[in-house]
């Protein structure tokens, strides 16, 4: 189901005109299996991260929550697509099926911060994207994407027919993990490279707050009304 999706969500951006951005897609391998490890800001994070990987010929599957996997919309196309569903209560099964993916050669997304970041930086992330790349023996990416939580995020009412919204979506260079390798050390250096190239994005942004907008969709440290990480995580 695969093609399909992606056709039409080229199809509903089009309508939309948002103007997508995608930077970095030389970092995704055409061959061989892959971790990409991006920022989480939005619902919709899946959906545009997988596009930097469309340019190489490659066709991400993502590790989600299987509470999307029950929805009665979601779900089929979930399935179809061959994502990979997360019981949180009992992960083991999903990260072998994502080594078993990676092992294969496959493409496997992953979101480290495992919720969305209500703070719109990045929080603490989990070791599995490190792990399961050092037992595959294949590449980690970083990749982060900015633009999205204006169309639907946490706490937030959906807007999915607001027009003309940048999205901005970077992918940065690959870093090989080895099973022998400190993967606390190897993870504290994955949510840097996550948080310097959620940092540019956030950076090279086309679109400002309206005078008199509430910048909610900007952090604290960029002027913004989003909590910060201190307040996000007593929300979380």
């Amino acid at each position: 189901m695969y093609p399909p999706v992606i056709a039409a969500c080229r199809t509903l951006f089009r309508v939309l005109d948002l103007r997508l951005d995608v930077r970095g897609t030389e970092h995704i391998p055409a061959g061989g299996g892959a971790v990409v490890a991006c920022t989480h800001v939005s619902y919709l994070d899946f959906i545009f991260c997988g596009l930097a990987s469309l340019p190489a010929g490659r066709k991400t599957r993502f590790m989600a929550k299987k509470e999307i996997f029950a929805n009665r919309i979601a779900g089929p196309l979930m399935r179809g697509m061959h994502h990979i569903s997360v019981d949180r209560s009992a992960g083991q099964g999903s990260y072998r099926e994502a080594v078993a993916a990676l092992r294969a050669g496959e493409v496997v997304g992953v979101f480290p911060e495992a919720t969305i970041s209500q703070s719109f930086t990045v929080k603490a992330i989990k070791t599995g994207a490190v792990r399961m790349a050092a037992e595959a023996g294949v590449p980690v990416i970083p990749m982060a994407v900015w633009g999205s939580q204006r169309l639907w995020t946490k706490g937030r009412p959906r807007d999915l027919t607001q027009r003309h919204v940048p999205i901005l979506i970077q992918a940065g260079e690959p870093f090989q993990p080895l099973p022998g390798d400190d993967q606390d050390a190897l993870t504290k250096d994955l949510r840097t490279r996550m948080s310097t190239l959620l940092d540019q994005v956030q950076r090279a942004y086309p679109a400002k707050p309206k005078p008199g907008e509430d910048p909610w969709w900007l952090p604290a440290h960029l002027g913004g009304t989003a909590p910060t990480p201190e307040q996000a995580a007593t929300k979380d």
